[in-house]
């Protein structure tokens, strides 16, 4: 399974609720995360491909990711198992870093 997010929900994804615009971190969270990872597993992790948009928020990516820990109640430990995230601009590694982090923020909450 994998989520282009450039190419499947959009290329300027930005803000933390709909209010924000149609391409925020909730969206895509409800939309895009929450479905495919019902069928994501060890063996077959969701790829979540960044390369492609012109930059993540902050609330975009914590709305998303952290969402899913904070709201969804997702064990941050399951998620590092079966999400991928991958990435080929050098620029984007920050991104990555940053999704790690909003995981492991939002379970030091609980």
């Amino acid at each position: 399974m994998k989520i282009d997010i450039a190419k499947d929900f959009s290329d300027t994804p930005w803000g933390r609720y709909p209010d924000d615009g149609d391409f925020c971190g909730e969206i895509f969270r409800k939309k895009f995360l929450l479905p495919n990872l019902k069928n994501a597993s060890v063996s077959d992790p969701l790829i979540i491909k960044i390369d492609g948009a012109e930059g993540f928020g902050s609330s975009f990516l914590e709305e998303a990711f952290g969402g899913l820990v904070r709201l969804d109640k997702i064990d941050p430990a399951k998620l590092k198992s079966i999400i991928k995230i991958e990435n080929e601009k050098s620029s984007f590694q920050m991104y990555v870093k940053l999704i790690w982090k909003y995981i492991e923020e939002a379970a030091s909450q609980e």
